[in-house]
């Protein structure tokens, strides 16, 4: 998964999350648990892509630090 992806992906469980506090969903504990999860994943994922791709753009760019 690219990270633009992982973002777009965190960004709707975001909107999910706050749907779901409009219409009293984030009572139910299992499913407040498990989209809390889903956000935390979802947010370790896209960090982890976007620097990777980073890193991997700056190398294609700079060539490979030595040293």
């Amino acid at each position: 998964m690219k990270a633009s992806e992982a973002k777009h992906r965190l960004e709707a469980l975001v909107v999910e999350r706050a749907d779901a506090r409009d219409c009293g969903l984030l009572d139910d504990p299992a499913y407040g648990a498990d989209l809390e999860e889903e956000i935390r994943v979802t947010r370790a994922m896209f960090v982890g892509t976007a620097v990777t791709e980073i890193a991997t753009l700056r190398g294609q760019l700079s060539g490979h630090l030595l040293g």
